[in-house]
């Protein structure tokens, strides 16, 4: 291939992306569909599992102010191989545990490892993309979540029944090993890569805009820096109220599809295979569009702006799964608002890499998701008091009908917020 004629490498580093964050998902989803054998055998109540649940968040939310800055002063391959490290052998730590208070702590060693994930890609995808490519970059790896949570259905309870639920979590947390291999082997920063030719690599530096994201400054940004800034506490806004509808999602779903409909999480079942299937197209189809929209004249920020808030619109039917009569109803209400909040947090993604420079994305994206961690700490706290509090009057059905209306507003509100502190977006110069 000669000189003009432009490598695509850039993609390649896109799947490793994918699986990674596949894998992150398939890890944290294993819980969830363990939830009816682990409460028989520890007698977890649901404020028990709640809290299990926030263990999770609440070190998944500080490893994220931990690894933003770690990846930004480490660099993207290193900061990636640690975090990856450290979820695998935590997640297969669960198969060690005889207690509760054992469950809360390797949840919380796994929220820690997590948290490097995103923080880690979304500098990869700035660091690999022109930002016309970036929404549809963070579309397709952040499709892995869903890819991960439709595997986790199939793969789990296969798993359990042929052997038991700790072999479940030890298969499950292997499977990272296998993907650092392949990272360790085909990764490394563009600057540094020999299987991108000139006409890429100027391609990927091809914004007009570009010294901006100034990868050459030395100057360390700091989180107090940081969060002076306007355009930070839309990021951080966005993430707290949307966050943790997803993580209700991730956690609660199974038991809801379980105890509203019967369920059987024993057995491979299609029900949450679609709804996560959907979640996927939703993130891909959610970055391509505005990068449609970019690519037929539109502002890149309004662009962002125009397709989250018609994301935020899909969200709202969800409150009319309390009128549901059979399952089927259920999965098409929830795919829709898991659809489109993928769609969403792709979208969301991709205007941190638009506003802030590339040696404080990491960092910045480490504050949104901490902040999004937040509330899910919060959230599960909440869902957990309804839940028991309906389940004691025999009606647990009318306390996944609240959180389903919580659910349907939270888009919503967070889109008003971020458009009314920031009517103007602008780039952030640091």
């Amino acid at each position: 291939m000669s000189n003009n004629q432009k490598t695509n490498y850039r993609w390649i580093v896109v799947v490793l992306l994918f699986f990674a964050t596949t894998i992150n998902y398939l890890d944290r989803q294993v819980i969830g569909l363990l939830k009816p054998t682990l409460e028989k055998q520890f007698n977890w109540t649901e404020e028990d599992y709640s809290r299990i649940v926030m263990a999770f968040q609440a070190f998944y939310a500080m490893g994220l102010l931990a690894f933003g800055g770690v990846i930004d002063k480490l660099g993207t391959k290193l900061g990636y191989t640690v975090s990856l490290i450290v979820w695998s052998v935590a997640a297969m730590a669960h198969a060690l545990v005889k207690s509760t208070f054992g469950f809360g702590a390797v949840r919380a060693a796994l929220g820690a490892g997590e948290s490097g994930n995103f923080p880690a890609a979304i500098k990869v995808v700035a660091e690999w993309f022109p930002k016309r490519e970036r929404a549809l970059a963070t579309g397709i790896f952040n499709s892995g979540a869903n890819i991960g949570a439709v595997v986790a259905p199939v793969m789990v309870p296969w798993i359990l029944g042929v052997y038991n639920w700790q072999m479940a979590f030890i298969i499950t947390g292997a499977i990272g090993f296998v993907w650092l291999v392949f990272w360790v082997i085909f990764y490394e920063i563009p600057s540094r890569h020999k299987k991108i030719n000139p006409a890429e690599y100027e391609y990927i530096h091809s914004d007009a805009a570009d010294e901006t994201n100034d990868n050459t400054s030395t100057e360390k940004t700091s989180w107090l820096r940081l969060l002076v800034i306007r355009q930070t506490w839309v990021f951080f806004i966005g993430k707290f109220l949307t966050d943790p509808i997803w993580w209700f999602f991730l956690f609660w779903l199974p038991s809801y599809f379980s105890s509203t409909f019967n369920l059987d999480l024993k057995k491979p079942n299609i029900h949450l295979v679609i709804v996560y299937t959907a979640a996927s197209i939703g993130s891909i189809g959610g970055g391509y569009l505005s990068s449609w929209l970019i690519k037929r004249g539109m502002p890149i920020f309004r662009a962002r702006k125009t397709a989250m808030l018609l994301f935020a619109f899909c969200v709202i039917p969800i409150f009319a799964a309390r009128y549901a009569t059979n399952i089927w109803q259920a999965v098409a209400l929830i795919s829709l608002a898991g659809a489109a909040h993928q769609a969403w947090s792709a979208n969301i993604f991709t205007t941190a890499s638009d506003i802030f420079p590339k040696k404080a994305l990491s960092s910045v994206v480490g504050i949104g998701g901490m902040a999004g961690s937040v509330g899910g700490i919060l959230f599960p706290f909440l869902v957990g008091i309804i839940l028991d509090h309906y389940k004691a009057a025999g009606n647990i059905t009318a306390g996944y009908n609240i959180i389903f209306t919580i659910c349907a507003c939270a888009y919503l509100l967070a889109w008003l917020l971020m458009h009314f502190l920031t009517p103007k977006v602008r780039e952030v110069k640091l």
